[in-house]
């Protein structure tokens, strides 16, 4: 049981922590999480429950499916432990890409159905601005600082487009472009003595690709209903904490999906500035992973399933 006066900090997991079966537990074991995916259901007008339980893969991992399946998941997972008061209320938010969206939500930002509406907008605007563009990502790996990865950008870029996309931990980064260069790149970082990972994706999210789905997701902001947050959330796009400005926060969210995602100086900002426990909320354990090479130190209980 939490104690009075105690808070968690929550990190909220990014598109990529999608599987078949997420959120089944939770759905079967708390009637509040059968009620966040009743919800989704209901204001989506399909299944996502069943394509969360069940599948299809290809389906489920869809950019305008998956945003919307772990948003639902991960808000279900925390009500559902908060209800059983099995974590402390949260007192900073966190969340990877998409998951930022989970994290102002959690935060009070604004209620789960205008977030859910966000997200899969945000989702089919970036699915579509992927579609009109051939384009990739590739991860390196290797003891690579952000100079090191501008320059390898640089070398392999020639008449493409090739940008640092998320800075994950001190010794993985993902770039995001057009194919050429993406292709061009992977030569590149092996003659730097890096290792390059071609990955299955829909296009260069965070990438200035992405440059239509951030017009058309600062059109759905503004139409959203907002509050400032009840508790600290970090941006992705600083790597620090959002201001208390609604303004500024939708500007932030509008930028992120054309510039670089910086957990890993947001996760070394929080290991810095801020004591509390961590916990990570289902989906998966991406970020259970991270924080491990990231800040050893900082322990991160994960939640992917309900505990025994």
């Amino acid at each position: 049981m939490s104690e009075v006066g105690k808070q968690s900090f929550v990190l909220c997991p990014g598109q990529g922590a999608q599987a078949i079966g997420m959120g089944k537990a939770w759905f079967d074991k708390y009637p509040v999480a059968a009620q966040t995916f009743a919800a989704a259901d209901k204001e989506l007008g399909f299944e996502l429950s069943k394509l969360c339980f069940e599948g299809p893969i290809e389906q489920l991992s869809k950019t305008d499916v998956a945003q919307a399946a772990i948003y639902t998941t991960s808000v279900a997972c925390y009500q559902a432990l908060i209800e059983e008061g099995q974590i402390d209320p949260v007192g900073f938010t966190a969340g990877l890409s998409l998951g930022e969206f989970t994290a102002l939500h959690l935060a009070g930002a604004y209620d789960f159905i205008d977030g859910l509406r966000l997200v899969r907008l945000r989702g089919q605007a970036m699915q579509d601005a992927a579609d009109a563009s051939e384009s990739s990502m590739v991860a390196i790996t290797g003891d690579a600082n952000e100079e090191i990865i501008n320059e390898l950008c640089d070398k392999a870029r020639e008449d493409g487009i090739l940008v640092p996309a998320n800075f994950n931990s001190p010794m993985q980064v993902v770039v995001s472009g057009s194919v050429d260069a993406c292709e061009r790149v992977v030569g590149v970082a092996n003659e730097m003595g890096l290792k390059p990972t071609p990955l299955t994706v829909a296009g260069a999210f965070h990438s200035p690709i992405m440059a239509p789905a951030a017009d058309r997701l600062g059109e759905a902001l503004d139409k959203t209903n907002w509050d400032i947050p009840k508790v600290p959330v970090l941006s992705n796009v600083t790597g620090e904490l959002h201001e208390a400005d609604v303004d500024s926060i939708k500007k932030r969210l509008v930028e992120q999906l054309t510039s670089p995602v910086r957990w890993s100086q947001s996760m070394q900002w929080a290991a810095a500035n801020t004591e509390m426990p961590m916990i990570e909320v289902s989906p998966g354990k991406v970020l259970t992973g991270l924080m491990k090479r990231i800040e050893r130190k900082r322990k991160v209980t994960n939640f992917a399933e309900p505990k025994a």
